[in-house]
């Protein structure tokens, strides 16, 4: 008998569809990303146009 134990893997399936779906679900959904990316613009355009507002509605 050997005294170390030798890891064994928790997917290991030994097909690449299983590596490509693990990789896969490791990554934030394209749809996520593009919604949180519109968001950033949508409302810094707002911000800039309530700045603008108030530095004209100012002066």
């Amino acid at each position: 008998m050997s005294d170390t134990v030798e890891p064994i893997a928790a997917h290991d399936t030994g097909s690449a569809a299983a590596a490509k779906k693990t990789d896969i679900e490791d990554r934030t959904p394209r749809g996520i990303v593009f919604r949180a990316f519109v968001y950033l613009v949508a409302v810094h355009f707002i911000a800039g146009f309530f700045f603008l507002l108030f530095y004209l509605g100012g002066g």
